[in-house]
This record gives structure tokens, C-alpha cells and sequence, in this order.
């Protein structure tokens, strides 16, 4: 079964690569994965969200799913699972944006997007949220796409988010009402 799953992950990164590829949507989503590089572009809406009054539960929520992310995703798991980052596995695949300096597995700019997304989508008037998950979305795709991480990588890291947002909310709806 693991066996199928390294084949049929092979096989999406290699035809993302071979068929989806091109060269306008190259720099396109470079510039997509690159808003997920220190969770920057969460860090500055979440703190934007601080300034009014209205939004302030909510950025401190994000926040706090954004640090919550970073430990469980970057510090705990990377470390523990160790996986190879699969520009090095897989014949053929290229990475477009260099050798990556930690491990794989979860994605960690995948983690952060949900997490804030998550709780953005979750506390602000949809026009807001709905563009925030699609951001998500697109940041986890783009770590497809440019080839250094596996899509199991990327969906583990939307989903240790999402719990991360969905824990955090819980969390707040207890400290704060």
C-alpha cells in the first residue's frame, strides 16, 4: 500500500511537472509560494487584524494558530518524520526554487496558510475568508508545483492547520465569551 501511494505521488509531481508547467505560470506561482515563506503574508494580516477593535479577537486567534502551526509542523514533525524532500527521490523532478533546507513532511507553508486562513475564514465576514482559504489553497498547490513537496505532504499540513484553527477557535470561544 505505501508502495502505491510513493507510485501515485511520483506520478502527480511528475505530470504537474510535465503537463501543468509552463512559462507564465512558472513566476506566477513562485511569487504564490513565496507569500508562505515565514508565514509573512499571515503574519501581516493577522496583525493587521489587531489594529480595530472589532477584529482584534481574531487576530490574536490567528496568531495563535500561526505560532501553534509553526511548532507542531516545523519544529515537532519535520524533525521527527524526516522525510526526504522529493526533488531527491524522484528522477526527473526539479525543484524551481532550490534546495530546501529542512525536511518534507508536513508542509509547512501548507500548515501556516491553513491555520490562519482557517480562522480568518471562520471570524471574518465571508468577502475576507473565502479569499483567505482560497490563498491556503493556492500556497499548498504551489508547493506542488514547484516540486519540493509530496501531495501528501501538503494535504497533511491543510489538515494539522485546520485543526490547529478549528482547536485555537475553541480555545478562544471559551477564554473570550
Amino acid at each position: 500500500m505505501l508502495q502505491n501511494l510513493a507510485t501515485l505521488e511520483e506520478s502527480i509531481l511528475l505530470g504537474i511537472q510535465s503537463n501543468l508547467r509552463n512559462e507564465w505560470l512558472t513566476p506566477v506561482f513562485i511569487f504564490i509560494t513565496r507569500l508562505g515563506n515565514g508565514g509573512f503574508i499571515w503574519i501581516l494580516g493577522s496583525i493587521l487584524l489587531l489594529a480595530p477593535k472589532k477584529t482584534r479577537k481574531i487576530g490574536v486567534m490567528a496568531l495563535a494558530a500561526l505560532a501553534g502551526s509553526v511548532l507542531i509542523d516545523n519544529v515537532i514533525l519535520k524533525n521527527v518524520v524526516a522525510r526526504t524532500r522529493p526533488y531527491e527521490v524522484i528522477g526527473g523532478l526539479t525543484s524551481l526554487i532550490g534546495i530546501q533546507k529542512d525536511f518534507s513532511f508536513p508542509s509547512g507553508h501548507t500548515g501556516s496558510s491553513f491555520a490562519v486562513a482557517v480562522v480568518m475564514f471562520r471570524g471574518l465576514p465571508k468577502k475576507f475568508g473565502v479569499p483567505a482559504l482560497i490563498l491556503a489553497f493556492l500556497i499548498g498547490f504551489s508547493r506542488l508545483y514547484v516540486g519540493v513537496h509530496y501531495p501528501s505532504d501538503v494535504l497533511g499540513g491543510a489538515l494539522i492547520g485546520t485543526g490547529i484553527a478549528l482547536f485555537v477557535g475553541w480555545i478562544g470561544s471559551k477564554k473570550f465569551t
